[in-house]
């Protein structure tokens, strides 16, 4: 085996020729006039992490498969797949949704950022996930992304939060190894409530 031929990038080559495959070139250039009555146009323009990015998406294709398996924003979690655990939390215009349950048709016209980034230009951590860092929050580190996320979304909306409204905030997470204390220390931290 070529030792430069890892799991995921074997993965992300057959994902990428199954998607060029059954691409059909004559639809996607196609204008919407040619287009048949009732057909989704695939080859769509989304904005995610300030960047438009065009990308092939089913009509019933979620933004979480969208953004791990179409863009390689891998650091979006698919847990549970249907909106329970919180491990694939993104914000759509500064608001928290589960991108397992939102469709990438959805999104169109609106702005989507992924713990990818939150990372400043010159690779210093967000405020959360310095704090976090700081807290030992993660564990497994599993949840740790849509954690993140359900923070940053928080304190936008509310930059001094009180403890409790931090456990609402993040009560759409999941944690498997129960580290829940250490990420509100975390996010308390971010809110500048903690030394």
């Amino acid at each position: 085996m070529n030792p430069r031929l890892s799991r995921r990038r074997f993965i992300k080559a057959v994902i990428a020729s199954s998607v060029a495959a059954a691409t059909n070139a004559k639809f996607q250039s196609a204008s919407a006039a040619e287009r048949p009555k009732g057909a989704v146009e695939r080859l769509i323009s989304i904005n995610v992490n300030g960047r438009t990015r065009r990308v092939d998406v089913m009509p019933q294709e979620t933004l979480a498969y969208t953004l791990r398996y179409k863009l390689g924003l891998t650091g979006t979690k698919i847990g549970c797949n249907r909106g329970e655990c919180g491990a694939c939390t993104v914000l759509i215009d500064d608001v928290t949704n589960y991108s397992c349950s939102t469709l990438t048709h959805s999104v169109r016209s609106r702005k989507v950022l992924t713990v990818e980034g939150l990372q400043a230009a010159n690779g210093a951590l967000h405020p959360v996930q310095r704090a976090f860092v700081d807290e030992l929050s993660p564990q497994c580190g599993f949840c740790t992304p849509g954690q993140v996320m359900s923070a940053v979304g928080l304190l936008k909306e509310n930059p001094n939060p009180t403890r409790e409204e931090v456990r609402q905030a993040l009560a759409g997470n999941l944690c498997r190894c129960g580290a829940y204390d250490h990420y509100l220390d975390g996010v308390m931290r971010a809110a500048g409530q903690r030394s």
